[in-house]
């Protein structure tokens, strides 16, 4: 799941989307856990949005992973 949130400035009477910041919810084994923050640290260069977007808009993103209990 993930959730994201933009932040728009007016410019010349036009909202532009300046920022946007994403939070990724990952559940999984804690096992998992250091995966899942190595494959954070590299996902979104090879995302083709994140590539077509950065150059007009800062992106940035935060992992939040909660280890599944037995």
């Amino acid at each position: 799941m993930s959730e994201a949130v933009g932040e728009v400035e007016l410019d010349d009477g036009v909202l532009v989307i300046r920022r946007i910041h994403v939070v990724l919810k990952l559940k999984g084994e804690e096992s998992q856990r250091e995966t899942a923050h190595r494959v954070h640290g590299f996902f979104a260069d090879r995302c083709p949005v994140y590539r077509t977007l950065i150059p007009a808009i800062a992106i940035t993103t935060e992992l939040v992973f909660e280890a599944l209990t037995t």
